[in-house]
């Protein structure tokens, strides 16, 4: 990160004057984050706009005003930072990136009209598509994919159907807004239908088979209303006038400037952990959260548990996507906050999870007996079908604060490794070196260290895991405007982004591991609680 100074605020204001930066704008599920970056990849400026999904009718949507509002909100803070800490005004960037969180179900008509309300990844009422397209492919389709979304509509008889002409994702969405270009970053793309990674593009076979299977019933081919496949490096088009005005309504912005094909977070995870070599992985711990791993081959089958996506370059990837992280623990240290101010305390949310993040160090190695479910929503890969959080324990369970925060912190792990251990124990998937950022590992060591259990790998976490996506983002943007000849993104990020970067390794504590094996065993034998919780709290 940049020391700023007097001595390098001129240099960097110059940078800005002359659009020798680039910018990341990511859609994550609470936060719209977006990142100014040097020529150097270097963070500089930053602004963000809070948010939360609405549920609608049984549906998790963000509204049209939502997205425009909040993009536009991002925006306006981060030119406020770049006033504040240069005194310019931000009237230009080298290139600019979209990104958001994947899969979900964007779908309009001839006159560009959203025919549904946008569908995110959190909801699950696709789940009979999914298990019906999995049984016709022999590959698996989770129920947030885009084409699950699509089928489900299509089973169901919905009326919007036959008026669709373009189907997108909330970044692809985002990006057609700014540039009028109606394409997708591969990795984004293997999210809406698979992809072949030999050829770049969707699945020609299982294309042909979607087309057969639904002959009559719609009026189009699903490969005119998919966006074209771009890789990264890829020119996506530019941002238009009516796209600058969009962004920035001050009119500050000028138009013309580049964009790099719009990537889901998952891929800018991949970029912003340098995890886009085989034998590579991360894992992003934020609302939800997923372990991505690059392949060196294909899985021996399909598993219901592990999506293959692919990096922003094309390249395999294992990943294991779990709907829930952060929420119902971010719940908890909220009510703690609420004591706090009933005593008359007042503590700063950050140095609030640091202090409960590490008081959990103090328990038990397996949580003292305790148990929790962290699902707010529903989450597929233990076949729970919807949201409720839960907390059990025994008579005699060791109930202490620190048993209490550190098994909550174990449960924001219990489902992804449920999904890891499949690839890595009975797939014997080859791993080097696993990264893990987003924001439950902001207090160090803690999120690390019980990551490290849970997986009983050793973790880096770098000096920039609280940048995420955005940055990751911002460096894709900068790869595409900055590349040499036939640099690979791989070559790119080890030596002109990650060289001589400072990260912390960790490698798993042999006690820590024992102790989260043991909490794993009751998480899973204590998951028929929670499906009753289910049943029971209509």
């Amino acid at each position: 990160m940049y020391e700023i100074n007097r001595g390098n605020e001129m240099e960097i204001a110059n940078m800005i004057v002359n659009g020798k930066t680039t910018l990341g704008i990511e859609f994550g599920s609470t936060r719209i984050k977006a990142v100014l970056v040097d020529d150097h990849n270097t963070p500089i400026a930053s602004g963000s706009h809070d948010w939360e999904n609405r549920h609608i009718g049984n549906i998790w949507s963000y509204t049209l005003d939502d997205i425009l509002g909040g993009l536009q909100d991002a925006y306006a803070s981060l030119a406020r930072d770049v006033k504040e800490k240069y005194n310019v005004t931000l009237q230009t960037v080298g290139a600019i990136g979209i990104s958001a969180m994947m899969h979900g179900y964007m779908v309009f008509d001839r006159d560009n009209n959203l025919l549904v309300p946008f569908r995110t990844w959190r909801n699950n009422t696709a789940a009979e598509a999914g298990e019906k397209l999995t049984k016709l492919f022999g590959y698996h389709i989770p129920a947030r994919w885009s084409v699950a979304h699509l089928y489900q509509a299509i089973l169901d008889g919905e009326p919007h159907v036959k008026d669709i002409v373009y189907q997108t994702t909330l970044e692809g969405y985002v990006h057609w807004l700014l540039t009028g270009e109606k394409v997708i970053g591969i990795g984004e793309a293997s999210g809406m239908f698979p992809v072949d990674p030999v050829t770049k593009q969707y699945n020609a076979r299982m294309l042909k088979q979607f087309n057969e299977l639904v002959e009559g019933k719609v009026p189009f081919k699903l490969e005119d209303i998919l966006p074209k496949i771009l890789l990264a490096g890829e020119d996506a088009g530019t941002l238009t006038e009516a796209g600058a005005r969009l962004l920035d309504p001050s009119g500050n912005l000028k138009a013309g400037i580049p964009l790099c094909p719009p990537e889901g977070d998952a891929g800018t995870g991949m970029v912003a952990t340098n995890a886009v070599k085989k034998r590579t992985g991360n894992v992003s711990a934020g609302t939800s959260v997923f372990a991505m791993i690059v392949l060196e081959r294909e899985l021996s089958k399909p598993y219901p548990e592990i999506d293959l996506v692919t990096t922003p370059v094309g390249d395999l990837v294992g990943m294991v996507h779990c709907n829930n992280c952060t929420s119902d623990l971010n719940g908890w240290v909220n009510m703690f906050g609420e004591f706090a101010e009933l005593l008359g305390v007042e503590i700063p949310k950050s140095k609030l999870y640091d202090l409960l993040y590490r008081n959990s160090e103090r328990g038990d190695k397996d949580c003292g007996g305790l148990l929790s479910y962290n699902y707010v929503s529903n989450e597929q890969i233990t076949q729970v079908e919807h949201g409720r959080p839960l907390f059990v324990r025994k008579a005699d369970s060791n109930f202490s604060l620190a048993n209490f925060m550190r098994c909550h912190l174990y449960s924001a792990f219990g489902a992804l490794k449920v999904g890891c251990d499949i690839m890595l124990r009975e797939e014997g998937v080859g791993l080097d070196r696993i990264t893990g950022h987003g924001g439950l590992f902001k207090t160090e060591h803690v999120g690390q260290s019980y990551l490290a259990a849970a997986i009983n790998a050793p973790v880096t976490v770098m000096k920039t895991a609280g940048e995420g996506g955005a940055w990751g983002m911002a460096i894709l943007a900068n790869y595409m405007v900055q590349r040499e000849g036939k640099e690979t993104l791989e070559d790119y990020l080890e030596n002109r982004v990650f060289k001589g970067q400072e990260g912390v390794t960790l490698s798993p504590d042999p006690a820590d591991v024992a102790g989260f094996e043991a909490f794993a065993k009751r998480y899973v034998e204590g998951l028929p609680i929670v499906r009753e919780a289910v049943k029971s709290m209509e």
